[in-house]
């Protein structure tokens, strides 16, 4: 919801001020799709709002896997950008997967969001107006969103204000009421970002996206090493486990012959070896078809994933869902399957 214009009304009105509180209980709790349904409100208040929408966001286009069940929601924003914004379902588990921002300005080389370039932020409403999207999608099957991941359009570190924001009314009983500790932030690595994740006072998740385990590599698919230097990186992320005490996760994409070779494998055990036993690594296959990066051979995976396993260090591979309708990690760019 658009709480400014909604509190331009409720002041314009001189309404007391629990009217916003039983609009977020009609919007966050009873999930309403128009003001006609928060029946808690006066007719009048009601009529007062029609002219102020419901939600942030328009669903232009709709896309669901055939394979996994996975949805991916395209949405048109008051001045006409758009976002997307994926569901993965898993066993119990609903994932919802935001954008933070229009675009991304990070350029990483094998991400399709970077080649769109940086629009403008998202506001802490239209973030959490496309978990409330989805929440409404599973209502008719007793479903709700169980997790949340900033892993979407955008860099969530560059517009954190707004992220921590959308956490809080993710998070509040007066919200949406998602656990802390089912939210997860994922950086591309920009240190003073993580470094406030770790004074923020709710016990949400830090993933950071190393992807290479020396700087010439990363610095080659990544620009924002040049900033940031993984020696940085990894400096903030241990002051982050000092602080935290929380399990920490490293991304990892495998691009064929850039950064998945057996030397590579030791070469990512040793960086991380003082980070034992707080975190875990997650070995990410690569989708995208038209870069010039080739994606690794599965069994060239699972030779990675042994040596860092064999160094003492969590490592998983992640399955991706959603490949078949460019809904996987890295495929974000507003592509229409219809067209």
């Amino acid at each position: 919801m658009d709480r400014e214009r909604i509190q331009k009304v409720l002041d314009e009105r001189k309404e007391p001020a629990f009217r916003a509180k039983q609009i977020m209980a009609a919007i966050y709790g009873q999930r309403i799709s128009s003001w006609e349904q928060a029946t808690s409100l006066s007719k009048e208040l009601r009529d007062a709002l029609v002219d102020v929408p419901v939600s942030t966001l328009t669903l232009s286009h709709r896309a669901q896997s055939k394979k996994d069940g996975t949805v991916k929601a395209l949405f048109t924003l008051a001045d006409d950008k758009e976002i997307e914004a994926v569901m993965i379902p898993n066993g119990d588990f609903r994932t919802v997967c935001v954008s933070s921002q229009v675009g991304c300005a990070m350029k990483c080389s094998f991400c399709a969001t970077g080649t769109m370039g940086l629009k403008r932020n998202l506001s802490a409403d239209e973030i959490v107006d496309q978990v409330l999207f989805f929440e409404k999608e599973l209502a008719p099957k007793n479903e709700r969103v169980t997790n949340v991941v900033f892993m979407g359009m955008g860099e969530p570190c560059a517009n954190l204000d707004n992220v921590f924001e959308s956490i809080r009314i993710m998070n509040s009983k007066d919200g949406l009421g998602i656990g802390a500790r089912k939210i997860s932030i994922s950086t591309c690595g920009i240190v003073p970002g993580i470094r406030r994740i770790a004074e923020f006072d709710l016990q949400i998740n830090l993933a950071v996206s190393l992807h290479a385990p020396t700087d010439d590599v990363r610095s080659e698919i990544m620009p924002v090493n040049k900033a940031y230097s993984i020696g940085q990186v990894l400096d903030a992320c241990r002051d982050y486990l000092r602080q935290t005490n929380r399990k920490l996760f490293f991304e990892y994409v495998m691009l064929s012959g850039i950064n998945d070779s057996i030397e590579q494998a030791d070469e990512l055990g040793a960086v991380l070896k003082d980070f034992r036993p707080l975190i875990q690594v997650n070995l990410i296959p690569f989708h995208q078809s038209f870069f010039e990066f080739r994606p690794t051979a599965r069994a060239a995976i699972e030779r990675f994933q042994s040596i860092v396993l064999a160094a003492g260090i969590p490592c998983t591979i992640r399955h991706s869902a959603g490949v078949d309708i460019a809904a996987a990690c890295g495929q974000l760019a507003l592509e229409r399957k219809d067209k």
